[in-house]
């Protein structure tokens, strides 16, 4: 089932909550510039052995509402914690793929990680995202050729070969935010870091990233690792940036340990 929860005035955010029945609380905070289908794989798995999956759109990105303003980590962490509180999620694992791991990461630190007792953070893009290079070449792009950004981003997402029908799939999901949300989430990558909250989780915290990462690389998940204090890094090794996806069965079954 799909709704929509208001985060503030004119700015709704779009949930997706598949098998609201379940007894554990799996909440899924996707990466830039995508939105909650890109864990489509998670969601059709995960409920069949009984969990909730909860999917949710930042603003700017998917069906939620496109403000031209909160693209900074406090505002998408007040966003998320709006939407744990008016759920009335408790004991939730926190699954934050790149800069979803980023707001994952703000929100324990600025709620003291309200509702959530486990934290997944997968390719997380902390303690930092961009570099001021690669966020110049973003952003140029998206402010003039945003197709041509997102298809270069997905060329080099995955380490595995992709099909060109999940290849299309995966461009229209970028290409549904909007273009100032998606270049406000570039300067957002490129201004922010991270490294005081790693040390406020307390948390467990469970660590995936691929170790052919090209976009996050395998050396922050390290640093993360060494960061917080209870966590476990567990290296994906036939993965990109696409662990959800490219070792979809070994990640399915991880979470749900884990959980």
């Amino acid at each position: 089932m799909g709704y929509f929860v208001p985060v503030e005035t004119g700015v709704n955010i779009y949930v997706e909550d598949v098998n609201p029945g379940g007894e554990k609380v799996f909440l899924f905070i996707h990466g830039w510039p995508l939105n909650h289908k890109q864990f489509e794989y998670q969601f059709n798995i995960l409920p069949t052995l009984g969990y909730r999956c909860i999917g949710i759109d930042w603003r700017g990105f998917g069906k939620s509402d496109k403000p031209f303003h909160g693209y900074n980590y406090n505002r998408l962490a007040d966003d998320l914690y709006i939407i744990i509180r008016s759920l009335q999620l408790q004991n939730i694992t926190l699954v934050g793929h790149s800069t979803g791991g980023g707001i994952a990461v703000r929100y324990l630190s600025r709620y003291q990680g309200y509702g959530v007792s486990k934290l997944v953070l997968l390719s997380a893009a902390a303690p930092t995202g961009f570099t001021a290079e690669t966020a110049k070449q973003l952003l140029d792009e998206t402010l003039n050729d945003r197709a041509k950004m997102m298809q270069g981003v997905t060329d080099q997402f995955f380490f595995q070969y992709i099909t060109k029908g999940f290849s299309d799939w995966f461009f229209q999901i970028g290409m549904e935010a909007a273009s100032w949300s998606t270049a406000g989430v570039i300067n957002l990558l490129k201004n922010e870091k991270l490294y005081e909250d790693l040390l406020k989780i307390n948390c467990p915290t469970l660590i995936v990233h691929g170790i052919h990462d090209k976009v996050i690389p395998f050396s922050q998940a390290k640093e993360m690792n060494e960061t917080i204090r209870i966590s476990r890094l567990v290296p994906f090794e036939y993965s990109g940036h696409g662990c959800f996806w490219e070792e979809r069965d070994k990640f399915n079954k991880l979470l749900a340990k884990f959980s």
